[in-house]
Parts: C-alpha cells; sequence; structure tokens
C-alpha cells in the first residue's frame, strides 16, 4: 500500500512524493530512481534511436511529477519503452501564457517538473525557452540534463570544420527572404548548421548554390541515429544538381555549409570587384548583387554596395536608392 511522508523540501500545499520510489526499465532491469530536486529538469531525448538516451534522464523523467512534453504521443512511446508511468503534460508553442503561468505556479509550490521537446535536447528551434526564461525570473532553479542533439550529430558527422560553428534553425520560407538571409550567413568564417523540411530542401540548396556558390562544401544529412540514417558531401552545386534531379527526401534534415573564403582585406584587386559585381548586377538587382558578391567573398558588404550602387548610376541603372 502507497503511504504519503512529509517531505521538508517541499513547500505547504505541493503533492505530497510518493512513498514507493518510482522505478524506469533499461536492460530488462528494473532500477529506482532518486528523489528530483523541486524545479524545472531540461531534459534531452533520443533524437531517433530510443537507446540514445542516458540513465540520468530516465531517473529524472521517472522522479519527476510531471513530464512537459511537446507532443505527448511522441514522448508517450519513449516512456513507455522505459516502463516510466510519470504524468505528461503538453507544453508547445500553441500554449498560452496562461499555461505557462500554471506550470510555473506549480513550481512555486516545490513541484519537480521535466521539460523535453519531441527529439533531442529541448529548446534547440523548440518552445521551452519561454518556460525557462519564466522560471528563472521566479527564482525557481532550472536544471539542464543533456543528452542528445541533432545539431552536434550531424556537425561530427558531416566532414566539416568543428572548431566555429553557427546554428540558425530554419530558414525563410519565401525565396526572397531565404536568399537574403543566406547572404547574411555566407559571411561568417564558420560552419553552418541550418534545419530543413524535405518539400524545401531542393530549393534551399539551389538558392545557397546562388548566393554562398557552387563549390562551397556542404553535407546534408537525413534522419540521423535511424534506420534510414544517410549523409551526402559534396558541394553546393553537386548536392543542389542531385536533389533537383532526385526531388524532395524523406525524413528530418540537417544541412550544413562550410565556411566562406576568409575577409578579403578592402583594399583588394579593385578589378576583380568590379568584374565580379558587374556580373551580378546582369541578374539581379543592385541589393542582391551586392549581398552575393559580399557573401562569396567575405568583403564587408557596406563597401561591396556602395560600389555597386556606383557601377548601377554608371550603367544608367535605376534601381539604386535615392
Amino acid at each position: 500500500m502507497m503511504t504519503e511522508r512529509t517531505d521538508p523540501a517541499r513547500r505547504p500545499g505541493a503533492p505530497p512524493r510518493r512513498e514507493a520510489p518510482p522505478t524506469f526499465t533499461a536492460f530488462g532491469l528494473a532500477s529506482e530512481a532518486e528523489p528530483l530536486a523541486p524545479g524545472l529538469h531540461v531534459v534531452a531525448t533520443p533524437i531517433g534511436n530510443l537507446r540514445d538516451i542516458t540513465i540520468r534522464a530516465l531517473a529524472t523523467l521517472a522522479a519527476a511529477d510531471a513530464v512537459l512534453a511537446e507532443d505527448t504521443r511522441v514522448t508517450r512511446t519513449l516512456l513507455a519503452h522505459y516502463g516510466i508511468t510519470t504524468p505528461l503534460m503538453a507544453y508547445h508553442e500553441h500554449s498560452t501564457e496562461s499555461v505557462r503561468d500554471r506550470m510555473v505556479e506549480r513550481l512555486r509550490e516545490g513541484q519537480a517538473l521535466a521539460l523535453v521537446s519531441d527529439a533531442g535536447t529541448p529548446l534547440v528551434s523548440d518552445p521551452g525557452f519561454k518556460l525557462v526564461l519564466a522560471a528563472i525570473e521566479a527564482g525557481i532553479p532550472v536544471t539542464p540534463v543533456p543528452g542528445a542533439s541533432a545539431v552536434m550529430t550531424a556537425l561530427v558527422a558531416a566532414g566539416l570544420p568543428t572548431d566555429r560553428f553557427f546554428f540558425e534553425g530554419f530558414l525563410p520560407q519565401k525565396a526572397g527572404a531565404r536568399r537574403n538571409r543566406l547572404a547574411d550567413l555566407g559571411q561568417l568564417p564558420g560552419t553552418l548548421v541550418l534545419f530543413e523540411s524535405p518539400h524545401r530542401l531542393p530549393d534551399m540548396l539551389a538558392d545557397a548554390a546562388t548566393v554562398l556558390g557552387p563549390e562551397r562544401p556542404a553535407a546534408v544529412t537525413r534522419e540521423l541515429t535511424k534506420l534510414y540514417e544517410t549523409i551526402r558531401r559534396g558541394t553546393l552545386g553537386e548536392l543542389s544538381a542531385a536533389f533537383a534531379a532526385e526531388g524532395a527526401p524523406k525524413g528530418e534534415i540537417v544541412v550544413l555549409i562550410g565556411a566562406g573564403p576568409e575577409d578579403a582585406p578592402d583594399d583588394g584587386d579593385p578589378d576583380a570587384l568590379d568584374a565580379a559585381l558587374k556580373a551580378a548586377l546582369a541578374e539581379h538587382s543592385v541589393k542582391d548583387a551586392a549581398s552575393l558578391v559580399a557573401a562569396r567573398t567575405g568583403r564587408k558588404r557596406r563597401l561591396v554596395y556602395a560600389r555597386a550602387v556606383e557601377l548601377a548610376q554608371a550603367g544608367g541603372r535605376s534601381d539604386e536608392p535615392a
């Protein structure tokens, strides 16, 4: 029979801890989970392979008063696999402020809540940030429980430099905004890590090849840690052509793009700059031409833009600013 006990670490009004310790099952063995300190526990979960979870994460999920999940159906499968019966509650990008306030109130009462995403580390392209911030502002402890991450998993397998990288998440859906953002990112001195929807992948790779240059090294990873995991490496031009011919793939996609050339000196070869700008101006607006050339050469965009305006005026173009 389960009985109640008083826990001095918990605030008045908080639900009592279970006398019988919670358990989880791993490797065919049931293990007891130690009591969990009150507060918000941010727990990383597998990105595909259910075995990619830590013992600490399992113990945290088992001992929590509730698990806050982006999609309870997805998380329920994970919990059931490891024999965890902790109650599930939905917390996602459409959760209202009142839902967040209720979660914070539960934390104020001394409960231990575990926050998870559908896959990987919460808060990375995930709606958990606002809850974490609210907990911090309320003086509630926030404890990270690290584990799987699609960003890091893709990065270490791509064959691109890992000493410096920039995670962008999803690019804009509209082509114009996507190209402009790629031009901004193209000047960063590190590997770019992007998430992308399968149906937009061919168009995104085509835009990346146009904006950043077809010779830039890249990798497309799909279904990482899952049965049909694939990693395609090549230049942006090669990958763009391949996916244009094959069509959109299926599954979860992470795209990585190698760093561009080192920043060119502002007093570099002016003839080379003019040639690049004239070629770009033949097909693009002044703004887009300047962005493309700046991204490809590593020159400062404001200086490239100023020269593009001069060349456009000299050629009788009228799309420069008044």
